[in-house]
């Protein structure tokens, strides 16, 4: 059953561009920006999930574009944004979401394994935004929706080149902020609590650690990725026009 949801006239057009956007939170907001009216461009590795979501959205009447990208590979990611920059026009809304949460001992972490985890996990963030920045600078107009997590607020162990570089985001999140204000963009980050996607039920749940996440939230519920999509339509929308230099949590009052 559809869930009737606000509407967002400034979505409507839009070109957005979200990474990682063929499966989990990325796939609700590859639907739900769809469903706004927005021209969608998204980012994946995963082609099989991708092409399947993105010719259920044209089917739909939805415009789609999906483009393979490894974004470990800048130049692979700079190609996509390329790509669909030719078909849809000028980037308006990036939303990085791509990421990948593979638990990891401090031990066991080679040079070679650090750099993957932090290519994975944010230096793509920064080449997205900086591959979009002048359209949005050329239009005066922009936003750029960083995904972090709750996880290095809460100190959570066994990964900790993860929670490195989701600490980091926010940085990155207020840098640019500071530094594109001026040219009327926006960037703010969406840090995510834990959300039931296919890979979280399939690797960490369990029955004990399901018992220890209802203990700590607030909201005595599972949350799921079209909570955080749902969020981030408002967040990119000209409702939130002046929210920007901020990190948002959605994590049913974990923390």
């Amino acid at each position: 059953m559809t869930v009737e949801i606000a509407r967002y006239p400034s979505l409507r057009d839009a070109v957005v561009l979200i990474t990682g956007g063929g499966s989990g939170i990325g796939a609700a907001l590859t639907q739900r920006f769809a469903e706004q009216g927005s021209k969608i461009g998204f980012l994946d590795i995963a082609d099989a999930p991708s092409e399947a979501l993105a010719s259920k959205l044209r089917d739909a009447g939805h415009q789609v574009v999906f483009k393979h990208a490894d974004l470990r590979n800048i130049d692979e990611l700079r190609a996509g944004i390329a790509a669909i920059r030719e078909e849809l026009g000028p980037i308006g809304i990036l939303l990085n979401n791509a990421a990948h949460d593979q638990r990891h001992a401090t031990p066991d972490v080679t040079p070679e394994y650090f750099d993957e985890r932090i290519a994975v996990n944010l230096k793509h963030q920064f080449f997205a935004a900086q591959a979009v920045l002048p359209d949005m600078q050329a239009a005066q107009k922009g936003c750029i929706i960083n995904f972090g997590s709750l996880s290095w607020m809460l100190g959570q162990g066994g990964m900790p080149i993860y929670t490195a570089a989701k600490s980091a985001v926010l940085g990155l999140t207020r840098s640019l902020a500071r530094d594109y204000g001026k040219d009327n963009i926006r960037v703010l980050s969406v840090a995510p609590g834990w959300i039931m996607t296919d890979r979280q039920l399939e690797l960490w749940m369990t029955p004990e650690a399901d018992k220890d996440r209802l203990d700590r939230q607030c909201l005595k519920r599972p949350l799921v990725p079209d909570d955080v999509a749902r969020a981030t339509l408002f967040f990119a929308s000209d409702e939130a026009g002046a929210m920007t230099n901020q990190s948002y949590l959605v994590d049913g009052g974990w923390l």
